[in-house]
């Protein structure tokens, strides 16, 4: 799915589940009026989600004129005016709300991200995403923490193979796993251990990403000593923002959290209205 794609199902979704059949608050106003709107930031925060945001309006109202005062990706301030809305009164006010939300969350996403990538300058590891994500939303958030300077893991289960704990059951243990995973499709494949004997099984077996699930720092460093490069090492679980530098030094090469998508707090926006003129 390409961005425009993505963008257009999610804005449609939204609308739709706001609007119903119709907009009996809005109907209250002269048809023919139209409006100017400004969106004002009331935190620090990075940007994100202009092109959802823009869609909401422009979906109701094609001749809407959408003019930023600031980028996607720009690091903005408290007061900053991000953007100026001029359209229909009525299509402006029902689709404020659809764009406000992802707006305020898809910057709450970037914003995040880029503290965590801020918090491992100087090492190696990059932050990484999970599919902990909002059902339905999940191309949008992964995006916005592609924005904040952060990496993607896999979309979902198509296009990447992730052998955890209960596919190690069920396939009968960590080789007999890797085994079946090298006769699958051709995609990446990670596996992920819970203890260095099941690291030492995975190397064993041939593995090269491998998922330490839940190792303290002392644990991520003899485990980093014992692979010894073999394969890429990926620190996961109950990552937060004032561990993940300790994480990030001890070696691994990528740090997933997933909070960044799951435990997300939405940036305060602001938009002001002000009817111009009736028809």
């Amino acid at each position: 799915m390409d961005l425009f794609e993505a963008v257009r199902k999610d804005v449609k979704a939204a609308l739709e589940e706001d609007i119903g059949g119709g907009d009996v608050t809005a109907n209250l106003i002269p048809e023919g009026a139209m409006a100017h709107a400004t969106v004002i930031s009331r935190e620090n925060a990075v940007l994100c989600g202009t092109s959802w945001f823009e869609s909401c309006f422009r979906m109701l109202d094609p001749g809407v004129e959408i003019v930023w005062q600031a980028r996607e990706g720009d690091e903005i301030k408290p007061h900053d005016a991000l953007c100026t809305v001029r359209g229909n009164a009525r299509s402006l006010l029902t689709a404020e709300r659809s764009a406000l939300n992802f707006l305020q969350l898809l910057s709450g996403i970037a914003t995040k991200t880029k503290k965590f990538v801020k918090a491992v300058e100087g090492t190696h590891a990059l932050v990484m995403d999970t599919r902990k994500t909002l059902p339905g939303l999940r191309f949008a958030q992964k995006y916005a923490v592609r924005v904040g300077g952060g990496s993607n893991q896999r979309m979902g289960l198509h296009d990447a193979i992730l052998i955890k704990e209960n596919h190690i059951a069920a396939c009968g243990g960590v080789r007999a796993a890797l085994d079946a995973a090298a006769k699958a499709p051709n995609v990446p494949v990670q596996i992920e251990v819970e203890s260095m004997k099941e690291l030492e099984e995975a190397l064993d077996a041939g593995a090269k990403l491998i998922l330490l699930d839940n190792f303290d720092i002392d644990g991520l460093k003899r485990a980093v000593e014992f692979t010894r490069g073999r394969a890429a090492l990926e620190a996961s679980g109950g990552v937060r923002l004032d561990t993940v530098r300790s994480i990030a030094l001890t070696g691994v090469e990528r740090i997933s959290v997933g909070e960044l998508t799951k435990d997300v707090k939405a940036i305060d926006l602001s938009m002001r209205l002000q009817v111009s003129q009736f028809a």
